[in-house]
């Protein structure tokens, strides 16, 4: 497995929105994000911070059901 990149919160939701999510709001300093997949709705929440800690984005990515090879190489 890949090691996890030091990036910002931006960065993430732009490579997030690559990945087909879309900002469906935001409340005070998290962004909550939306994909529709065939089966069901998934939804991720993003805390905007200027450099996201290895564990929460790797928490974003559980929520997202997306893995870190595939948000690696759309950043």
């Amino acid at each position: 497995m890949p090691q996890m990149p030091r990036i910002s919160s931006r960065e993430a939701i732009r490579a997030l929105e690559r990945l087909g999510f879309e900002q469906v709001r935001q409340t005070g300093s998290h962004i909550v994000m939306k994909r529709e997949t065939p089966e069901s709705e998934i939804g991720c929440v993003i805390p905007v911070h200027r450099e996201l800690k290895v564990g929460t984005l790797s928490g974003i990515l559980k929520q997202a059901q997306v893995k870190v090879e595939e948000f690696i190489e759309s950043l």
